[in-house]
């Protein structure tokens, strides 16, 4: 207990003060991690630790690598914050393989796996930055933090580094995230900017893999880019993963896989990582799982696919502020012109000053005013004053005063015989001096074109090596209920009203994920849709229960029951779409009393025949009668239907299956994504129903024929025709064999029935591949052979000129090696049904 009385005034005040001291504290440290630690500069693109790093590295180039624990021994001479700190920040810079050139074993981002000690490995400035980085001329000094040294407050950045390299950082209340941008692309759009046009600009990764820059947003706040790892089907039972999304290791993608399957979202039997110079992680799928399921299940559940929200938050004059990709290039480049117009300035100022001593040591020795150092007076001052004296009539000649230092430095030459030939040497010196400053002047008056002569130079001698290496892509969306793998099983207590995947004394109905949402129908005339659980009570007496698939327009309901208030029953036809999650709908007029006699679910809109029975007490003369549901049309779950009887039901029974009354399924093909789909996107490929198959033709020479599902994947890049298969129509395909350097053509059917299988359909070689293929009846093609700029045309008719053969065939020659191009002519197409809203020929991509 304290022994100072303070009175009560005096305590508040004293809280006050120290509320006060804390609230400064705070911002005087936020402000420090936010501009001294975490946020990068808008004119260098670096951190504080970064620009230190390169600073210290600049002081000891000598041209040979240095190790990185001297380098970050020199770095601690500016940067206050220890030796793991600017080691980290260095490994980060090596890896991204632009400003600092390596030696030794500096990691991998692509594995995790971490560098060298420090001791082990090596570095040097690379040539790149040693050309944009640094100008001692045009930088802008300031004391270290012990004030022993200057260090530069930025460095003088001619390039769009930022952009290039992305940043990460945490702050107090603030973060950045601005992801690197291909080097090459970046280099394009600064020359775009400066000729006035427009450019865009996305992300890019050293890791590879797929990018959809849909919602990227010019990497404002709030915007986003989805990452994905290119997967490849070695065969039906293996998936190779071929790279890695930004910012994923080899192993925390497999630790993802792995937690997947164990929580049964996908079903694998191993997966192995063969990573050595390239990323392969090899998936091996179980028994009988679908390698397209489990390719959308793998971008579904594990770090296949991420997300990644830019924020490029930067600090401009002193201050953090959040800029797009475009502004960021904008204010590059700009700074670069201004770097650049300093540089001019500052030769030309130099050229000038050498102009002017050259000239004085031409009038000094020509017009011999060196003579005058022979000469006896009082003192030196007298004779500087001759000298200057001397300069008198030539004076005009120049272009600025002379200085009493101009004659000083030219008095410490050593006095010699002067021959012709030294005066000629200097009057070439003058000569090449006023073409450099003409030039100097030039670029200067020209500034925008000579910093577009800039960037195209740093493009041809740094731009090798480095083009795009993420594939910009536009992903489809993968609905994660269709994906999930079946991992549980789900029951019923019909009487007592629960459902769930824990009463496994009750009733089984189906398997399904825990993801899954399930609809039910109960005898009352009330349907819920509710989220798959352990024990979910839905009311009693349960009718139909399943998994509820959203979206589903052919999974139809039909449906007779009794209304309460009339006693009339009503038939009804309908499709669940759409609803709120553990909302009860009326499916009758909700009259109390109204109960369902008869309930069906047919997938494919099957309208079954049923046997009515009415009461035998009722007045009604046919109490016996069937009841044909194709009758009445289908429509939305709060119709009322149609009346069946005013007459009391004893029952209604299944007496005759029936045939579905909806159209086939109609599908397109979104070749951007590789994807069918029911949405009207792409091209549309046919109406299918049954054992219908599609066929898709390869350019590598192969033809698989495939089911209708939705989930089923075709490589966009590789598949160039796709259609309706129709085992009746012939096939035309022209295609190159390399071996002969000869174009060749055949016609045929396809013969083989086998689904998922790729079949070979052209002379098996390295470098065969499909120029065309088609299954027009007639085709007619144009031929241009000979030179590409002017080649020759010939139309042919390849159904009057091309013998129908077996698929195995090679073919019969159709062009050599002046072979430039060839194209449909006649576009022929086969007429739709009145109701198919497109073309059912195939396309070619």
């Amino acid at each position: 207990m304290s022994n100072i009385d303070e009175t009560p005034g005096e305590s508040l005040h004293g809280m006050e003060h120290v509320d006060e001291q804390y609230r400064s504290w705070f911002l005087d440290y936020a402000s420090y991690v936010i501009l001294e630690r975490a946020v990068p500069a808008v004119e260098d693109g670096l951190k504080p630790v970064q620009r230190r790093i390169m600073h210290a590295m600049k002081e000891m180039d000598d041209g040979r690598f240095n190790k990185v624990a001297n380098v970050i021994g020199q770095t601690m001479q500016y940067h206050p914050h220890g030796d793991q700190s600017i080691s980290d920040a260095m490994v980060n810079m090596g890896q991204k393989d632009l400003l600092i050139e390596t030696q030794g074993n500096w990691g991998d981002v692509r594995t995790g796996d971490e560098a060298a000690a420090a001791r082990y490995i090596e570095a040097r400035l690379s040539k790149f930055a040693l050309d944009v980085a640094f100008n001692a001329k045009t930088t802008e000094w300031q004391l270290s933090y012990d004030g022993r040294k200057n260090e530069p407050v930025s460095l003088p950045m001619k390039f769009p580094l930022l952009l290039a390299q992305g940043a990460e950082g945490i702050a107090v209340g603030l973060s950045t995230k601005i992801l690197p941008h291909n080097f090459n692309e970046l280099i394009d759009a600064s020359i775009k900017y400066l000729r006035g046009r427009k450019f865009e600009l996305y992300p890019d990764f050293l890791t590879g893999g797929m990018i959809d820059v849909a919602g990227y947003n010019d990497g404002k706040r709030g915007g986003k880019v989805r990452v994905r790892a290119h997967i490849e089907e070695k065969d039906k039972k293996t998936l190779i993963i071929r790279d890695v999304p930004y910012g994923v290791t080899t192993t925390s993608l497999m630790e993802s896989i792995v937690k997947a399957n164990d929580n049964g979202k996908i079903k694998i039997k191993k997966v192995v990582d063969n990573t050595a110079k390239d990323v392969e992680i090899e998936v091996q799928l179980a028994p009988g799982i679908s390698p397209d399921i489990t390719i959308d299940a793998l971008y579904a559940f594990t770090d296949c696919e991420i997300s990644i929200s830019p924020n490029a938050c930067v600090i401009v004059e002193d201050k953090p502020r959040f800029l797009t990709a475009s502004e960021l290039l904008r204010q590059s480049v700009d700074a670069t012109k201004d770097l650049l117009r300093r540089e001019l300035e500052i030769k030309l100022a130099e050229l000038e000053a050498k102009w002017h001593y050259t000239s004085l040591e031409k009038i000094f020795f020509e017009k011999g005013i060196y003579k005058e150092l022979e000469q006896k007076h009082k003192d030196w001052d007298a004779v500087l004053v001759a000298i200057d004296k001397g300069f008198g009539p030539y004076k005009k000649l120049l272009k600025r005063e002379i200085t009493r230092e101009d004659i000083l430095k030219l008095t410490e030459k050593p006095v010699r015989r002067i021959y012709r030939l030294d005066i000629n040497e200097l009057n070439e010196q003058i000569k090449a001096i006023e073409v450099e400053i003409k030039q100097v002047k030039h670029d200067l008056a020209n500034l925008t074109d000579f910093a577009v002569q800039y960037f195209e130079g740093l493009l041809k001698k740094y731009g090798r090596g480095r083009e795009r290496k993420t594939e910009i892509k536009v992903f489809d969306t993968i609905q994660v209920q269709q994906v999930a793998m079946a991992n549980t099983k789900l029951y019923v207590n019909r009487e007592d009203g629960f459902i769930g995947t824990s009463l496994k004394k009750d009733e089984f109905v189906a398997d399904c994920s825990d993801l899954d949402n399930i609809i039910v129908f109960r005898r009352d005339g009330v349907m819920v849709v509710t989220k798959v659980s352990d024990k979910t009570f839905v009311g009693k007496d349960i009718i139909h229960v399943d998994v509820f698939r959203k979206g589903d327009e052919r999974m139809t309901y039909n449906m007779i029951y009794v209304d309460g208030k009339t006693g009339y029953s009503l038939a009804k036809r309908f499709n669940v779409t759409g609803i709120t999650r553990d909302k009860e709908y009326q499916l009758t007029k909700g009259e109390k009393g109204s109960k369902v006699h008869y309930f069906s679910a047919n997938p494919n809109g099957e309208a079954e025949v049923v046997s009515v029975k009415l009461s035998p007490n009722c007045a009604a003369k046919k109490k016996d009668f069937d009841f044909y549901f194709e009758t009445i049309p289908i429509k939305g779950r709060a119709s009322m239907g149609n009346v069946v009887t005013k007459w009391p039901i004893r029952s209604v029974k299944f007496k005759e299956k029936g045939v579905s009354t909806l159209a086939g399924i109609k599908i397109w093909y979104d070749n951007e994504v590789g994807r069918l789909n029911t949405e009207q996107r792409g091209v549309y490929v046919g109406s299918f129903e049954g054992d219908d198959k599609i066929i898709v033709f390869y350019r590598n020479g192969t033809y698989e024929l495939t089911n209708y599902e939705i989930t089923n994947r075709y490589e966009s890049n590789d598949a160039m025709y796709i259609e309706k298969f129709n085992p009746e129509k012939l096939v035309t395909a022209i295609y190159y064999d390399a071996d002969k350097k000869q174009h060749n053509v055949k016609r045929f059917r396809i013969e083989t029935q086998t689904l998922n299988n790729k079949f070979s359909f052209i002379k098996e070689g390295a470098n065969n591949h499909v120029d065309l293929v088609t299954t027009q009846a007639e085709p007619v093609v144009l031929l241009k052979t000979g030179k590409k700029r002017d080649p020759e045309e010939e139309e042919i008719d390849l159904a009057e000129t091309v013998e129908v053969t077996g698929w195995r065939t090679v073919g019969n020659k159709f062009a050599g090696d002046d072979f430039v191009s060839v194209e449909l002519v006649n576009e022929e197409e086969e007429e739709a049904p009145e109701d198919d809203p497109g073309n059912v020929q195939g396309e070619l991509f």
